[in-house]
């Protein structure tokens, strides 16, 4: 089963309130989202591997560490998992960053894949799979069922806030992924909307409605 890692860092959790507070701005709000991405990506990458190399300082040489292994991919699921994309490319720059973009069918409710573009050695690399909301899970279910079908093999999960039953649906779907979450939230309510939550992070993101 599926890992689920709620951070309690207190960095994130005092940027997550004004995160939530719907007093706050979109340019305020696009900007905490960057960074607490910034954060959950510092914690995420903890079991990277490194390895040993010699450094010239200017005193002497020295023995030192890198990052070994295999390569990062960034995929946000469009659109409001673009909003964490910069966050985590500031620890990150030399990732590549793919895109899954899913709308919701009005009749079924159900995810529909209308884009989709990878970097070409998908299979070879740790993916993180990005999107602010984990609600009923059907969204990042899917985008997770889309790389796996192009190849990819190690993928992790990372939203903001998510509420029980997408978790729950995320585990039982993906065993295979670990899910990351700044805030474990109450409960989903009858339109589906995370309770407290925070909103439509989409909306609040790109300043639409």
């Amino acid at each position: 089963m599926a890992k689920v890692y709620v951070f309690d860092h207190p960095l994130i959790q005092h940027k997550m309130t004004y995160i939530r507070d719907k007093n706050t701005g979109t340019k305020e709000f696009r900007e905490l989202v960057d960074e607490v991405a910034t954060l959950m990506m510092f914690e995420i990458t903890r079991d990277m591997s490194l390895e040993e190399v010699d450094v010239e300082t200017p005193v002497a040489t020295a023995k030192s560490k890198v990052l070994a292994g295999k390569k990062l991919g960034i995929i946000p699921i469009l659109r409001a998992g673009i909003g964490m994309v910069d966050g985590i490319l500031n620890l990150i720059p030399a990732a590549k960053v793919g895109h899954v973009g899913l709308y919701r069918d009005p009749e079924t409710l159900k995810p529909v894949e209308y884009y989709v573009k990878l970097p070409n050695d998908i299979a070879d690399r740790e993916l993180i799979l990005v999107d602010p909301m984990l609600a009923t899970g059907g969204s990042a279910i899917a985008a997770a069922e889309s790389l796996k079908t192009r190849g990819a093999k190690n993928i992790k999960f990372m939203c903001l806030i998510a509420a029980p039953e997408g978790v729950e649906a995320m585990q039982k779907a993906h065993p295979d992924i670990d899910i990351y979450i700044a805030g474990l939230d109450e409960k989903l309510n009858e339109k589906g909307y995370i309770v407290p939550g925070l909103g439509d992070a989409g909306d609040r993101l790109f300043g639409t409605k």
